[in-house]
Parts: structure tokens; C-alpha cells; sequence
């Protein structure tokens, strides 16, 4: 994208690094401060626009401060054309390490891994928030001093299961349409099932699981249409015996230490395993 933008006379847009489940991400920087920051934005007469929504979710998430793995919104509004959001830049996502480490991960890197990526769901499930698209590409490591902390990102598909204040659940449902990633949605999402916070933790393990493996028995299925794709993904989830899909796991975990601080100590060891 070759224009000159500003936002909120602080920030100035930089090249493109990537793109979320809407819009596109943008290196950027803090003109006062010099600050290296990412910049996502939407078309503002886009048909269904949702980073207003992110932000919101971003701002729920992170009220109170002190929050860690869930990076910070710098500034929410409307420039020219764009809806915009800045927010901390961030480092690899785990897809990126995934691939530098010949796409295959250790069972101890896989599990410090898993720590924190279970942590940051089952903070981000006490806001009353599930994600909804759970995916290597959406959690990534931090920078500098957090280099070694996994943040969870891209709340473009989030949603409230329940309400904030009576904790009273969405309602069962069926039908709906599928929202996410089909290689690591879960079986009830394929089945049209309103997804809870166990869809969220389903995609976890699926994700993990592709981490040890390599990849899913799921995986480059062919098919002539999008919606026969994820019928052929839902078939081949719901008939792979889990003795196959784990197999070469070991039958139970070794213990680990579930201490923050142990848990970045270890992620940070093992990260390039």
C-alpha cells in the first residue's frame, strides 16, 4: 500500500507484515517516541466492518492493566479511508517458529508452549470472551524483556459466551454457519453448534497435536468447493480414532511447574527447540 498515513498525529504507517482475519497489519512507528509499533487496518466502508469490534474486545481483556499475553490497543479511530488500530508489536507468530523448526516441535517445547497458550484462553474465558479461532498464526512470542511470554491475538471472530455480570451462558444452538479455521475448529463447530469455551480449548489440542506430529491426518483434502472441503475436515475429525491421531504421545504428561514465572523461563529456553 503506497500512501503517506498518519494516525492521530502520532503514528506513522510502515510496510506491510501480514493480515488478520480482517483487515491488514502494518509495521509502524511512534513519531514522538520512535517506538516500533503494529498498525491494523479495515476500509472504513467495508460491508461488514469489525476492527471497532476487536478493539472493544482488546479493551475488555486488558482493563485493569498488568495483563500479560494480550497486547496493549494504543489508539482505536477513523483516518481517511481506514478504520485503525495500533497496538504493541509483537514477535513470530508460532506458525513462523513452527516453520523455521523444520515443522516439527519437541515434546518439551510443545508442552511449555501448551502452558501458556492454556493460560492465556482460560484468562481471556474469566472476561466472559471466547476467540473463536483458534490457529498457530494467531498466538505470537513478545519482544525484548517478553520475548519469552505467548500472546494471544486477533479477536476479529471473538464473542461473549456469557454475561459479565450474571454469568448467565449463551444459549444452546444449532445451525450455525462455521466460524474459523476448519483445520483446528472443533467437531461441534462443523456440526453448526454455537461454540462455547471448549471449542476454544478443542482448537488448542489440535493445534498441539500438529505441533508434534507435523501436521493433521486432515490436512490437503481436495475438494470443489469450500463448503465440500469442510465437510471432508469434519469426516475425517469425527472418524480418526484418537489411538491414531496420538499416536507415538506419551500415555500420560510429565508433571510440569505451572508457576508464570517457571513457564516463561522454560518457553524462553525452549522456543528454537
Amino acid at each position: 500500500m503506497s500512501l503517506e498515513l498518519r494516525v492521530g498525529n502520532r503514528f506513522r504507517l510502515g510496510q506491510k507484515i501480514g493480515a488478520g482475519s480482517f483487515g491488514e497489519i502494518f509495521r509502524g512507528t511512534n513519531i514522538q517516541t520512535g517506538e516500533t509499533v503494529a498498525i491494523k487496518l479495515e476500509q472504513a466502508k467495508t460491508r461488514h466492518p469489525q476492527l471497532a469490534f476487536e478493539a472493544r474486545f482488546y479493551r475488555i481483556l486488558n482493563a485493569g492493566g498488568g495483563v500479560v499475553g494480550i497486547p496493549n490497543i494504543l489508539f482505536y479511530g477513523v483516518e481517511g479511508e481506514f478504520n485503525v488500530m495500533v497496538m504493541d508489536l509483537l514477535g513470530p507468530s508460532l506458525e513462523d517458529l513452527f516453520s523455521f523448526c523444520d515443522r516439527k516441535l519437541s515434546l518439551k517445547t510443545t508442552l511449555m508452549l501448551a502452558e501458556q497458550m492454556i493460560a492465556r484462553i482460560e484468562f481471556v474465558h474469566s472476561k466472559s470472551v471466547i476467540h473463536r479461532d483458534m490457529k498457530p498464526d494467531n498466538f505470537l512470542m513478545g519482544t525484548g524483556k517478553k520475548g519469552h511470554h505467548v500472546y494471544v491475538v486477533d479477536f476479529g471472530l471473538a464473542k461473549k459466551y456469557r454475561d459479565p455480570r450474571t454469568h448467565q451462558h449463551i444459549p444452546y444452538k444449532e445451525g450455525k454457519s462455521l466460524t474459523g479455521t476448519a483445520r483446528y475448529c472443533s467437531i461441534n463447530t462443523h456440526l453448526g453448534i454455537e461454540q462455547s469455551r471448549r471449542d476454544d480449548l478443542e482448537g488448542i489440542g489440535y493445534i498441539l497435536m500438529y505441533f508434534l506430529r507435523g501436521s493433521l491426518p486432515w490436512q490437503g483434502l481436495k475438494a470443489h468447493t469450500k463448503q465440500e472441503k469442510y465437510s471432508r475436515i469434519s469426516e475425517r475429525k469425527q472418524t480418526t480414532p484418537v489411538e491414531t491421531l496420538c499416536k507415538g504421545f506419551p500415555r500420560s504428561l510429565p508433571r510440569t511447574s505451572t508457576t508464570p514465572e517457571a513457564c516463561a523461563s522454560r518457553t524462553s529456553r525452549t522456543t528454537a527447540t
